[in-house]
């Protein structure tokens, strides 16, 4: 009987050997694949962290920077985060306060420019939004409105969709293309939330434009939609 279970054993042990002889190295290399990746998932994952944390106390500084309206050193550090980090929304955020100090202070050009590479370097769906809408507005103000709306063209986030139909139906008002402008309005008033109070502005522009919104008429008595310009407002705070 021993004998019989020694046999056995060596039989199974040779079919271990045969076995791990066939596929052993298949499955070192797989295990250390497996490892390997893991152990590069943590180190990417405490990479973002540690880049997060240094890109926040640098946030923190250039915001400290513009409460003291230091352009130069303000120049400095954006541009340091821009280097160091461009691809966190610390960044990002960096972009949209500087553009603002920059435009306050009367530098038109350092805000387009800060605007523009938070528009396209943007990792952020929305923030890319935030920054294209001012950088339209900022086109607009100075009467470059064919580069304005090309800001405003291609897919945005669903929740920005209403003020991008708004400003390009201001920028086409502008442009003398009443048509196109209400087109645009009357998307916008769509769009937005009935409880947004930016909804009743738009529905001022459609009725000053000769439209009604809500009965889908003209407005008696209402100023032709080629007479005259529509007061423009500006983005909602915290989005201009």
């Amino acid at each position: 009987m021993a004998n019989q279970l020694d046999l056995e054993e060596q039989e199974q042990l040779d079919q271990i050997k045969h076995f791990w002889k066939s596929y052993g190295n298949a499955i070192t290399w797989a295990l250390i694949v497996v490892l390997g990746a893991f152990a590069s998932w943590n180190f990417y994952q405490y990479w973002q962290r540690n880049q997060a944390t240094q890109a926040a106390a640098m946030y923190d500084e250039v915001e400290r920077l513009v409460s003291s309206a230091d352009t130069a050193k303000i120049d400095r550090s954006f541009a340091d985060m821009k280097d160091r980090f461009p691809s966190t929304t610390y960044a990002h955020q960096a972009g949209l306060l500087v553009a603002k100090h920059y435009y306050a202070a009367g530098n038109v050009e350092a805000a387009k420019a800060a605007l523009g590479w938070v528009a396209d370097k943007g990792a952020d769906p929305g923030y890319q939004a935030v920054a294209k809408l001012r950088l339209a507005g900022i086109l607009m103000d100075s009467k470059a409105f064919e580069d304005a709306l090309k800001q405003l063209d291609g897919t945005f986030p669903t929740s920005f969709e209403a003020l991008v139909a708004d400003r390009k139906g201001d920028i086409l008002l502008l442009q003398g293309k009443p048509k196109d402008a209400i087109a645009q309005f009357e998307k916008a008033f769509k769009s937005f939330d009935q409880r947004t109070e930016y909804r009743r502005l738009v529905e001022v522009k459609l009725n000053s434009l000769g439209v009604d919104p809500l009965a889908g008429s003209q407005v008696a008595g209402a100023t032709n939609a080629g007479a005259g310009p529509v007061a423009i407002a500006p983005i909602p705070e915290g989005t201009k």
